[in-house]
């Protein structure tokens, strides 16, 4: 994959030229927990400005990446990236953690994320995506192998929203999803086995038919619960 990113930087430096001052990976091929199949290659590219002639610009890099299997790179200027820390916490947060500065200047190790809304972030997260989730499922449940797939889907998103609410807890969330499990285990008592069960399927260590989707999506539901009330708790 380090020849292809390469290239979307030549294509990202041809399109902007010094209107490029970074790209940087992130998620979780820069965390060194990425997954085939089931993971994206995320790339931020900042400007130093951002009008419809850069938007036009964009469109062969971008259509090549998508190409490649990944979404589009996400487009920032370097005000917006300075100035949207408080709405955007869990990713900026997520950034400083892990990421690999393939092209420019590092505009993401010194930057000053803001918290004040950070409980509230997590918290409206969980809660959306467990709102999504039921609706998908709900759809999905006569089917097993399309019900597997939502669930699998959704296992990276909240596996990120477990690593953000241990942060709100004091405990360092590491970038392995199998760790914070285990730490969301220790700390918040959920059942880690719904979890565990999606990594197997996801690593190959067992076969999706080897799941029942019904029943981890039972246990999968309450452990987000039980987590989105520890997150709740906090702002008592």
């Amino acid at each position: 994959m380090d020849k292809r990113l390469d290239q979307l930087v030549e294509k990202l430096q041809k399109a902007y030229g010094e209107r490029l001052v970074s790209v940087v990976l992130y998620g979780s091929a820069a965390a060194g927990d990425h997954h085939a199949g089931f993971s994206d290659f995320n790339v931020l590219c900042v400007l130093t400005v951002l009008t419809p002639r850069e938007l036009a610009a964009a469109a062969e890099p971008f259509r090549w990446w998508r190409e490649q299997g990944s979404p589009a790179p996400l487009l920032l200027t370097a005000h917006e990236l300075a100035t949207s820390t408080d709405c955007f916490a869990i990713e900026f947060h997520d950034m400083q953690s892990h990421h690999r500065l393939l092209f420019g200047k590092d505009v993401i190790s010194q930057l000053v994320v803001e918290d004040r809304f950070y409980r509230a972030q997590v918290e409206h997260d969980l809660r959306a995506k467990l709102l999504r989730l039921r609706q998908k499922a709900s759809g999905t449940l006569a089917d097993a192998n399309l019900l597997r797939r939502l669930l699998l889907d959704s296992i990276s998103t909240f596996c990120v929203l477990l690593r953000h609410a241990l942060r709100l807890h004091g405990v360092d969330g590491p970038a392995q999803k199998r760790e914070v499990v285990r730490l969301a285990q220790e700390r918040f008592g959920i059942d880690p086995a719904p979890f565990e069960t999606l990594l197997d399927v996801r690593e190959q260590r067992i076969q999706p038919k080897e799941m029942d989707p019904l029943t981890v999506l039972a246990a999968y539901l309450r452990a987000i619960d039980m987590v989105i009330d520890a997150v709740d708790r906090l702002q008592k």
